[in-house]
């Protein structure tokens, strides 16, 4: 495997200082509802917004001198981006990012505001493409958004982190959009506690992974139409598979409206913003996707970078 604890436990000491300790929270209406003690990672209140900045910083970190020097290049449909964008920020590593031109213009914003160069590109063109070739014409690193053993062990962090302050889990939800927040995770919680189910949850319009995780054979998608634009990734990673389908328990997916529901009753009930893919996990606990009565369960709530305005409308 290309990632073990190991390589967790030394990005948690990497992030101590820099990244914040997000807290366990709890919810006597959750629990309530569906008859479980629920632990929340909420990641929408890491810096930049999302659990992101956990890999981009382990990574940009671990650069050499001569590398930081020359600068990275990343692609990403908004959390990736900034969190590269901030990471190097903070590391003075100068950074180009390779973003859609229809990102959620808070993601598109948040990224130029972090000093990052922003490229654009349209749904014609491949995002990986145009990053490799700016790599190589620039002599960049290439910081992809989660294939990439430092991205993986920096987001397996949260994992670690809600199990030391929560306790032992029963069931773990998180997640999984490229696999690399899911198959950090999991390495941290089967070392962590053993005993614990780890569940990946897509969206049901880019069910890649879950397709994956039945056929044991890797299967993709191409560009999904759902809300979770953190979600819309081709299919899990040369690394994030094989990880996934070693410590992987169960895949499952949600459809956008039972998302919203879902997103909707954390901004009103629990009074935390977060984004579509961020609330992935909580909306297969909350639509009884899986049975938790009697169970403590952790939930990993990815981030909250929301347009705002479009969530309105949705509304």
């Amino acid at each position: 495997m290309a990632v073990t604890f190991d390589d967790v436990a030394r990005a948690h000491e990497r992030l101590r200082g820099h990244a914040h300790r997000t807290p366990a929270l709890t919810s006597t209406i959750v629990d309530a509802l569906t008859g479980a003690s629920v632990f929340f990672k909420p990641e929408n209140l890491q810096r930049m917004g999302a659990f992101k900045f956990r890999g981009a910083y382990n990574a940009l970190a671990q650069l050499s001198a001569e590398e930081k020097r020359r600068g990275v290049v990343a692609f990403s449909s908004g959390n990736h981006a900034q969190a590269v964008a901030l990471a190097g920020k903070l590391l003075g590593v100068p950074r180009i990012i390779v973003m859609p031109a229809d990102a959620p213009r808070v993601k598109l914003d948040a990224t130029r505001g972090y000093g990052a160069e922003v490229v654009t590109y349209g749904k014609d063109e491949s995002r990986a493409d145009i990053a490799i070739s700016l790599a190589n014409d620039k002599g960049l690193a290439l910081i992809p958004p989660y294939d990439h053993p430092h991205i993986v062990a920096g987001q397996g962090t949260a994992a670690k982190e809600l199990i030391e302050d929560a306790g032992p889990l029963d069931l773990l939800l998180v997640p999984c959009g490229g696999g690399g927040l899911l198959s950090g995770c999991a390495v941290a919680a089967k070392h962590l506690n053993p005993g614990c189910r780890v569940i990946g949850v897509e969206p049901a319009a880019g069910d890649d992974a879950t397709r994956s995780f039945r056929t044991k054979t890797l299967q993709t998608v191409k560009d999904p139409d759902t809300i979770a634009d953190g979600a819309r990734t081709p299919s899990l990673g040369k690394i994030t598979y094989p990880l996934v389908m070693r410590y992987v328990d169960d895949m499952l997916t949600v459809t956008d409206a039972e998302l919203l529901k879902s997103m909707f009753f954390l901004w009103e009930r629990m009074k935390i913003v977060v984004e579509p893919t961020g609330a992935l996990a909580a909306c297969a606990l909350l639509e009884k996707k899986i049975e938790a009565k009697g169970k403590r369960v952790g939930i990993v709530l990815s981030g909250g970078n929301v347009d705002l305005k479009a969530m309105a409308a949705l509304l």
